[in-house]
């Protein structure tokens, strides 16, 4: 079987740090000599999860050589794709692919892994709302290392919501 392999980290610091690319790769190597896999290409993405893969520079470059080549989407794990079961549902209709760490599972399994990874999502989205409400009640009852941290926070998003920054999202 041909693949093509995917991998995304969500940020900058992951993507520099290649840890997370790294065990990605490994999974996919892994799976690959297991399984009889062709490895016959490779495309990263640093970009948050919420974009479905087509929508993601590198992301739409390896579904058109999956097309071009007759070839398999290689994903070292599910959430890599997506955590959105709509996202999963939808690359399931235009190509095959395989997960290193469930190589066999089916297209009902597949589903089910969307749907616990989409559930993961919310608990995350969850927890980091209910850190930052205690980051900041601890800054309003004068907690100087919260304020800093509050501080920091509030620099990075801004300097990251430049109006350059939002052309680029919305470029790509």
């Amino acid at each position: 079987i041909k693949v093509v392999s995917y991998y995304r980290v969500s940020s900058s610091s992951h993507g520099e740090s290649g840890l997370g690319l790294e065990a990605q790769r490994e999974y996919i190597q892994r799976a690959a000599q297991q399984n009889g896999w062709n490895i016959i290409g490779e495309f990263v993405d640093v970009v948050s999860g919420k974009l479905a893969i087509e929508d993601r520079p590198e992301g739409a470059k390896a579904l058109i050589l999956c097309k071009q080549a007759k070839a398999q989407l290689a994903v070292a794990k599910l959430d890599r794709l997506s955590r959105s079961v709509h996202h999963i549902a939808r690359l399931m209709e235009q190509t095959e692919f395989k997960v290193a760490t469930m190589p066999h599972a089916n297209p009902f399994e597949l589903h089910l892994f969307a749907a616990l990874a989409e559930q993961e999502r919310s608990f995350i989205a969850s927890r980091t709302k209910e850190a930052l409400a205690a980051l900041q009640a601890r800054a309003e009852n004068g907690d100087a290392q919260s304020i800093e941290k509050i501080a920091r926070r509030t620099a990075a998003l801004e300097k990251g919501r430049t109006s350059t920054n939002r052309a680029r999202a919305a470029e790509a």
